[in-house]
């Protein structure tokens, strides 16, 4: 598993009725993008985290190259 800062880290929710966790990583502790990672979650909450099988990374998007104007 592979971050960038910007990244957001998703915890899944593992019972019915417990919502995905979100957050944004601040912070990329290990080598070349590994864990762990520093991540302030949508609460405001900050804590460093090494995610678990039940987590996902969704990148930034890139910015997409300029399309050409209709006319």
């Amino acid at each position: 598993m592979r971050a960038t800062v910007g990244d957001q880290l998703v915890q899944h929710g593992r019972v019915v009725g417990q919502h995905d966790k979100v957050g944004e990583i601040v912070e990329v502790m290990g080598q070349e993008g590994n864990p762990p990672y520093r991540v302030r979650f949508e609460d405001g909450h900050e804590g460093v985290c090494s995610p678990g099988p039940d987590t996902e990374i969704r990148h930034r998007a890139t910015s997409m190259p300029d399309m050409p104007k209709m006319q």
